[in-house]
């Protein structure tokens, strides 16, 4: 059960700090974090790191349940003051890098943070005066101090490293290790959503909800001490935070940080490092497919059947070797999965499973091995939640899918509205997402509620349908259909590489084809009216979705 009055029910046995110190004590002398290319530091280097900034809080005045923010690219530092934080007892506010000036302005003032550490780049953009909650500010880059208030000295962090010291005379040792009594109704950490719909909303997740999320990936995916992981999804978002930090260091592995995710240098992070487990989108995957192998796969020989079964072999082993080869599965997440791609990886048997959640999951709500992966389906319910869906035959008659359980929220920050608005006075947890669920408690997901359209005579209309069938065509990039005076619009970004050489009426024209081949494989009360070509590509969220609300 979730709680929402306060109350506390139903907490795990297993508590989410502790597990994290018995990694570090179990793992001590084995590589923890390191910056894709740069030096390595051992579980011993990070448990000592978390003591520095446990200090470091004492001598600010900060006490369990303030607020410090993060906000800067993938690292070792923005990991340690993460975890740093939540092993205090303080609530952290992880930022996505992405927002604007302005919207980070405004997440620091209604977070109520005491601390920030970010990117230079990004308190560079920032008037700090326009947020006075902030009584220390520093640089993540290197932990330089650059604002401070009261009696708290900008030599604050080097103070505390010569207490640990004087206390450790010896140097650490994992018996020394030991780190307060956090319970696991503690809020842990305020998570204020990318978003698709409009302005953010600040989730919170305590304890229980993480450690929800890590013992059930410890139970369901075999990772081991000492595996590789690769981390380029945005740690500020739940699905990498989860599953590319949390999970990993409370198993023991080794966990290298990319600072960035250009193509280049995720394809040589991928052959170095050779991670044992890789979390991605579906766009990566999907770039892939319709650039590179879906032009071999249409030429006239690969529909030789000998050949085909050949050529099937070797881009098997290719996209094997691109993925570094040494992964248990590539784990899609955070938005939908095209079938078309998806029919191909499942037919020539490669390593991938489509998972589901929210960031107010923390985020998992979803999830089964590549091996038993039902296509078209966003795995099965975890054993940590409960599920139910808003219709009359949950498996056959699509509804809302609600949620209860461990991993469930507390509610928005200072939002009660809002709170009231997802959970009800059952406790379910409304994920605004429409779908089914089979007798084997697997989710298939059709589309969102808030996105769903009607038709003439009141049928429902999917957009997301619409637009994983139109991005199955070379000439579109990105789709997006919508409303638009009462009719079905696609508003489509056609392929750069595609249109280079076509005149601007002959991409008119393959369009219109495009849309033309689509409607055919559509009822008539969900055909697409008009269509309309952007220049430019759509904004989108940090995990690739569409913001919609741009748009509408």
């Amino acid at each position: 059960m979730i709680y929402i009055t306060g109350e506390r029910l139903n907490m795990l046995e297993r508590n989410f700090v502790k597990t994290i110190e018995k990694s570090l004590k179990d793992n001590w002398t084995l590589p923890c974090f390191s910056n894709f290319e740069a030096d390595t530091h051992s579980y011993a280097d990070i448990a000592e790191s978390f003591l520095i900034f446990h200090e470091v809080f004492k001598k600010c005045g900060i006490k369990k349940g303030d607020k410090l923010a993060v906000c800067g690219k993938n690292s070792v530092n923005w990991a340690k003051c993460y975890l740093g934080t939540v092993t205090y007892g303080a609530v952290i506010v992880p930022i996505l890098p992405d927002f604007s000036s302005e919207d980070i302005t405004n997440i620091l003032n209604h977070s109520e943070a005491k601390v920030f550490f970010a990117d230079e780049s990004i308190l560079k953009g920032l008037d700090l005066e326009a947020i006075p909650v902030l009584e220390v500010v520093g640089k993540l880059d290197d932990f330089d101090i650059i604002k401070t208030s009261g009696k708290i000295t900008n030599t604050i962090i080097a103070e505390a490293r010569g207490v640990i010291s004087e206390r450790y005379k010896a140097g650490l040792k994992p018996e020394d290790l030991a780190f307060d009594d956090i319970p696991n109704d503690t809020l842990e950490g305020i998570v204020y959503t990318s978003g698709t719909t409009g302005f953010s909303k600040g989730v919170m997740l305590n304890h229980n909800c993480l450690m929800a999320n890590v013992d059930f990936a410890q139970k369901n995916i075999s990772l081991k001490s000492g595996d590789a992981i690769l981390n380029f999804l945005p740690l500020a978002h739940s699905f990498g935070c989860a599953f590319d930090l949390l999970f990993p260091i409370a198993t023991g592995c080794h966990i290298t940080f990319l600072p960035k995710m250009t193509p280049q240098l995720l394809i040589k992070g991928l052959a170095e490092v050779k991670p044992a487990l890789i979390l991605t989108v579906p766009l990566l995957v999907e770039k892939i497919y319709f650039k590179q192998l879906k032009p071999i796969l249409n030429k006239s020989y690969a529909k030789i059947p000998g050949i085909k079964q050949l050529l099937e072999r070797v881009i098997y082993k290719k996209l094997n070797a691109t993925f570094g080869g040494n992964f248990i599965s590539l784990v899609l997440g955070a938005a939908a999965f095209n079938p078309e791609v998806e029919a191909f990886l499942k037919k020539i048997k490669f390593r991938f499973t489509v998972g589901y959640g929210m960031t107010e999951c923390g985020p998992l709500i979803s999830y089964m091995p590549w091996d038993v992966y039902k296509g078209g389906s966003a795995g099965r319910l975890i054993n940590h939640l409960e599920c139910k869906i808003d219709s009359e035959d949950p498996a056959n008659i699509l509804g809302e899918i609600c949620v209860r359980g461990e991993n469930a929220m507390i509610g928005y920050y200072k939002n009660d509205e809002a709170t009231r608005e997802a959970i009800d006075e059952e406790g379910w947890l409304h994920t605004g997402d429409m779908g089914t669920m089979d007798s084997d408690n697997v989710i298939f997901i059709k589309g969102r509620c808030k996105n769903m359209l009607l038709g003439a005579a009141g049928q429902n209309i999917y957009p997301e349908e619409l637009e994983a069938r139109l991005n199955n065509h070379d000439i579109v990039a990105d789709a997006l259909v919508l409303e638009r005076e009462g009719k079905v619009t696609a508003l489509i970004y056609p392929e750069p590489d595609f249109i280079k050489s076509l005149s601007d009426t002959e991409v008119e024209a393959e369009v219109k084809e495009t849309v033309r081949i689509v409607n055919k494989e559509l009822p008539a009360y969900s055909k697409i009216i008009l269509s309309e070509i952007r220049t430019e590509e759509f904004e989108k969220t940090p995990t690739s979705k569409i913001k919609r609300y741009k748009y509408s």
